[in-house]
């Protein structure tokens, strides 16, 4: 059996999907589809189905029904059962011939009890009943049109998209995202008749709206069900006003209570919020080539982590734009290649230029494998090279059989290091790297006159230039990184400056992309005026001053930027590498900015007893039992310190708004010079007290 960790989380998952769907129509919602993608593949359902032809379909209002052949359809989705989705499932049932009925859910039975409002004590006595999900049932076998067919509604944990063996994704919470500090405003215009809030700091589970407390709720439960196939205790701890919130409501999860009971092991689960640190989501220092492939090349439709690759160049096809949709794309994803999963796990823990020699390597191979006319040459990778390579299996359909995998990635780093962005990614470090220098030297008015010049319509625009989007990249990585700052009247004046300028070059844009109608809430160029353009800057720029303040109630991380000296330039310390070596420095300090979320005392401490959470309780030396009660010893009293993040041998950092693979990559790194011995590349096993071993979470690998 193999160890316990994401990957066989998901797998285990699926495989009670999978034992479902023979010979049925299967519908899934994009999030469950994008973790069938990276956990297991399409194929493993494709094979489960066991059709000749096979029915996948989209789970939407729009999605083709079953006739009267098809009498058995499994849906597959990642959200609670409740409103549009409850909507959906009948508008494509009764619109079907279905006799046997199976919906699957991520979300467990428990978040629908709190989803229809049943009160905590009455859920704890339907303990063992599933009575949401049975009413369903009836509801589906009605929907049917005969209450003797068969209908099953069952709880799967589908909650993770595994990447790697220490990186999983949440793509179901691709929307959930950390508060700044305008949010206040809103929650409070939510409830006018509660008290005001102040900040974010007064902000709580009991002040949010319910559609965010229950999308909380749902990740909770599919976390929970995590720890579960772990077989861990978790100590939560939280960096951040939301992930506070996470923290709070995992430590209290009440169907949690039984399994840890009986869990045999520990981990320590960190939340941290993306918004404490977006230079790190916007920054170009990451030399990773897998970063750049997601930068670049097209998003995967339906997907929130993928991207597509041009398969043209392997057939017959001219490379030529009408061709482009005629072959179905590459992916990223290769779950069931070991060769290619190989390589893409070592694209993801290399830098760039050891990671485009590792392709060139691994195509070496697999053509020697399959004695092909190789032409070996040494020295610098080009992407002409990689594709003469690529070429070698065109012609011969046994070696694209064999190696389709690797040749997807190798298409997706030749394609990205032709790609005109990546020629442009040494353009926006260096300029990152002059505005750190700026940032130590002068006033942000300075520093935001410095972007002024590269402000331009697209008809002055040439290809070096930076677009709307690129700017606004810029300007967050400005405010972000610069943190607290002084108002004064000549900031308002660049701002002014600034915002006059990218509204003109908005209003000039001859078609709007997918960020600009967001922004501007146009969907065309056409009915953008200067007056919508000006209003749109308004708002982004008390977004900027927010993400700069963002960072206001922290005490130890309240910088991510170290100024420079007469022997080092100024530089960005990410927060998430300051919050890892927190928690394992040496010395153990109790953390300041870490916050740890007791279970069972959280709505106490609320109540006012706050310095109870400052109490170390107090222990006899010579005993090896700890004592609630404190007892004198020759020596005087010895206290027994807090829960600390390194107590146990399993650490789950999640980031709340998305980590990027840079950064996954830094922590890999940076958690064996820290402890030596540590391991991050699984999920701990058995019995091992000696290490520490680090899986990331988040929901989105790019922000």
């Amino acid at each position: 059996m193999s160890t316990p960790g994401v990957l066989s989380f998901t797998q285990q998952a699926w495989e009670q999907v999978l034992a479902k769907v023979k010979r049925a129509v299967v519908y899934l919602d994009a999030a469950c589809a994008e973790s069938l993608h990276w956990g297991c593949g399409s194929s493993r359902l494709l094979e489960a189905v066991g059709n000749s032809a096979c029915y996948l379909r989209e789970f939407e209002p729009a999605a083709v029904g079953g006739g009267a052949e098809h009498p058995k359809a499994v849906f597959v989705l990642s959200c609670l059962l409740k409103g549009r989705t409850v909507e959906t499932l009948r508008d494509i049932i009764c619109r079907s011939h279905f006799q046997y009925c199976v919906v699957v859910t991520a979300v467990n039975h428990a978040v629908h009890l709190t989803a229809n409002h049943v009160p905590p004590a009455a859920a704890a006595e339907l303990e063992g009943q599933q009575p949401v999900f049975e009413q369903l049932e009836e509801k589906l076998c009605e929907w049917m049109g005969n209450m003797n067919y068969t209908a099953e509604v069952l709880h799967v944990p589908l909650l993770l998209a595994p990447a790697a063996p220490h990186l999983a994704l949440t793509p179901a919470f691709a929307s959930l995202f950390p508060l700044l500090p305008q949010d206040v405003h809103i929650l409070n215009r939510a409830r006018p008749d509660k008290r005001r809030l102040g900040n974010l700091a007064e902000v709580d589970a009991t002040t949010l709206t319910p559609e965010l407390l229950l999308t909380i709720r749902c990740l909770v439960s599919g976390l929970s069900s995590l720890c579960e196939h772990l077989g861990v205790r978790e100590e939560c701890f939280a960096v951040g006003s939301l992930s506070r919130i996470i923290a709070a409501d995992l430590a209290n999860f009440a169907p949690a209570k039984n399994r840890r009971k009986t869990a045999t092991g520990r981990a320590s689960v960190v939340f941290v919020d993306r918004t404490l640190d977006l230079t790190g989501a916007v920054g170009h220092h990451g030399d990773n080539l897998v970063e750049k492939i997601l930068s670049v090349l097209p998003q995967l439709p339906g997907h929130t982590n993928d991207v597509m690759v041009n398969m043209v160049e392997l057939t017959a096809l001219q490379a030529e734009e009408e061709n482009q949709n005629i072959v179905a794309p590459g992916c990223l994803a290769q779950s069931n290649d070991p060769a290619a999963k190989a390589l893409w796990e070592a694209l993801l823990n290399t830098k760039h230029k050891e990671a485009v020699m590792e392709v060139r390597r691994h195509l070496v191979e697999a053509a020697s494998r399959e004695n092909l006319p190789i032409k070996m040459s040494m020295g610098r990778v080009t992407p002409g090279q990689l594709t003469s390579y690529i070429h070698l299996f065109k012609n011969n359909l046994k070696a694209l059989r064999n190696h389709c995998g690797l040749l997807q990635l190798g298409l997706a780093t030749v394609q990205t290091l032709k790609h005109l962005q990546t020629a442009k990614w040494d353009n926006f470090l260096a300029f990152e790297r002059l505005l750190l220098q700026s940032i130590g030297e002068s006033t942000m008015s300075v520093v935001l006159n410095q972007l002024l010049p590269m402000i331009k319509p697209s008809n002055q625009r040439t290809n070096d230039d930076y677009s709307p989007e690129e700017l606004l990249v810029l300007l967050i990585y400005i405010y972000s990184v610069s943190g607290e700052f002084s108002v004064d009247k000549d900031l308002g004046e660049g701002e002014e400056k600034v915002k006059k300028a990218l509204a003109q070059v908005f209003c000039e844009e001859s078609e709007l992309s997918p960020l600009l109608q967001k922004i501007t809430g146009c969907d065309s160029s056409i009915n953008l005026t200067f007056h919508k353009s000006r209003s749109a800057m308004d708002e982004l720029f008390t977004s900027l001053r927010d993400i700069a303040g963002a960072r206001n109630l922290m005490k130890q991380f309240k910088s991510v930027y170290v100024p420079g000296n007469h022997t080092h330039q100024a530089s960005y310390k990410p927060l998430l590498k300051q919050v890892v070596e927190e928690i394992f420095n040496p010395e153990r300090p109790d953390p300041v900015d870490i916050e740890h979320m007791s279970s069972g005392l959280t709505d106490l401490l609320k109540t006012g007893f706050s310095m109870f959470m400052k109490l170390a309780f107090l222990y006899k030396s010579d005993s090896p039992q700890k004592s609630l009660i404190p007892r004198p010893t020759r020596s005087g009293y010895q206290a027994v310190s807090r829960p600390h993040p390194s107590d146990h041998t399993l650490l789950i950092l999640f980031v709340v708004g998305g980590v990027t693979v840079s950064e996954a990559k830094m922590i890999k790194d940076l958690v064996p010079s820290l402890k030596p011995g540590a391991q991050e590349q699984r999920l701990p096993r058995r019995g091992r007290d000696l290490s520490v071993e680090v899986t990331l979470l988040d929901h989105k690998a790019t922000v």
